[in-house]
């Protein structure tokens, strides 16, 4: 349920795709975000400000590693063959799942920085917010079951 709400949060508060994995990850405008949580939780000026700074700050760590885990993702898949290279593959792969966890770390400790910007009331807001697409989410896949389609399994 921990790692549900903090997907759903990331979500929700940055508009980044569900997936954690580097070539997944693709953040909306930073304005669009900003404007969807002044939006949801009325945020004041500064709290604006804050979060863009924390945001451009991110963008410009994380650009970067989400590029080069994009090459090795693609030059992972050109050593599939005949003619493989199984130490050039493995190298490849370990600095790839590297990258992944520092994208990862990043990403958390940005998720951290937005809400430390919250007031306790904005964080009370945000959380019935991820509880409510929760539900829905669950509503969804109960009516996908009951009419007989498969339902994507919530995570």
């Amino acid at each position: 349920m921990k790692l549900t709400k903090f997907l759903a949060t990331i979500a929700l508060t940055l508009g980044i795709a569900g997936g954690v994995s580097a070539q997944q990850m693709q953040a909306p405008p930073q304005g669009d975000q900003v404007d969807q949580l002044d939006q949801l939780l009325d945020l004041d000026e500064n709290q604006q400000q804050e979060i863009r700074s924390l945001l451009d700050e991110a963008e410009r760590q994380l650009a970067p590693k989400e590029q080069e885990a994009q090459a090795l993702q693609a030059r992972l898949g050109d050593h599939v063959g005949p003619d493989y290279d199984e130490n050039q593959i493995r190298e490849d792969a370990s600095r790839l799942g590297d990258l992944t966890g520092e994208i990862t770390a990043e990403t958390v400790l940005l998720q951290s920085r937005i809400e430390s910007v919250f007031t306790d009331e904005q964080r009370q807001q945000l959380d019935d917010a991820i509880a409510q697409q929760q539900q829905q989410m669950l509503d969804l896949q109960n009516q996908m079951q009951q009419q007989g389609q498969p339902a994507q399994p919530a995570e």
